[in-house]
């Protein structure tokens, strides 16, 4: 596998757009829904960062995600189904990204730190059975379409993150503290100016741009007038 580079190109577009809300959990679909997720990853990994063609294969796939071939293949088919890939356009074993614009409408997404001798260590994590797997995954993803590049940090509150995902606005600690306990988020805390508190939370994604942080910036960090916490 060619060195990975620290992020690749997400297009995000999508999941700003409520794209997320798509994918529920229930018996029939949550468990493709998750696998959609995971196999989303290595194919943005791979993708030239012109045109968005991943030359990928299901042992490759297999290897990143720990996913069986057939759980690969149920993924794959809810990411063409909603119009985020389009399968073979290329020939065997390519896929390619739909809506890829390398100029814009994308976030950066982790890449290189999240592997180990080729798999993505987080998803040895997943089973694929609980909804809280499904709801991290959303939230990883949608933090890193939300995260702004000047502070290096994605601020929404759980409103906010509720209405754009669908994640119930209960469980939105359980999701957290999954992302945070394998260490793909950090939450910071912010100033602000709209609770009696005078802070906020705010949520890092540690694999990209790793120097910048709050103990680099948080010094002249600006005070925030538009979250108003949780």
């Amino acid at each position: 596998m060619a060195k990975l580079l620290q992020w690749v190109k997400l297009p995000s577009k999508w999941i700003l757009d409520h794209g997320l809300r798509q994918m529920r959990w229930d018996r029939t679909v949550g468990a493709n829904n998750i696998a959609a997720l995971m196999v989303l990853g290595p194919i943005l990994h791979r993708a030239d960062p012109q045109s968005g063609l991943t030359r990928i294969t299901y042992d490759e796939l297999a290897l990143a995600t720990s996913l069986s071939r057939s759980k690969i293949s149920e993924g794959l088919g809810v990411l063409d189904h909603m119009g985020l890939i389009e399968r073979e356009s290329q020939g065997r074993s390519t896929i390619q990204i739909r809506n890829f614009d390398p100029n814009g409408g994308w976030a950066k997404f982790p890449a290189q730190r999240l592997y180990s001798d080729g798999q993505i260590v987080f998803f040895n994590e997943l089973h694929l059975r609980k909804i809280v797997e499904l709801d991290a995954l959303k939230l990883w993803y949608f933090l890193a379409a939300r995260r702004d590049n000047s502070d290096n940090l994605a601020k929404a509150t759980y409103d906010q993150i509720t209405e754009i995902t669908g994640i119930a606005r209960v469980r939105l600690k359980s999701a957290i503290s999954l992302l945070a306990a394998n260490m793909l988020v950090h939450v910071e805390r912010i100033p602000t100016s709209t609770n009696d508190y005078g802070v906020a939370q705010a949520y890092r994604l540690p694999q990209i741009d790793s120097g910048r942080h709050m103990g680099t910036i948080g010094r002249g960090m600006t005070v925030y007038d538009d979250i108003e916490g949780l």
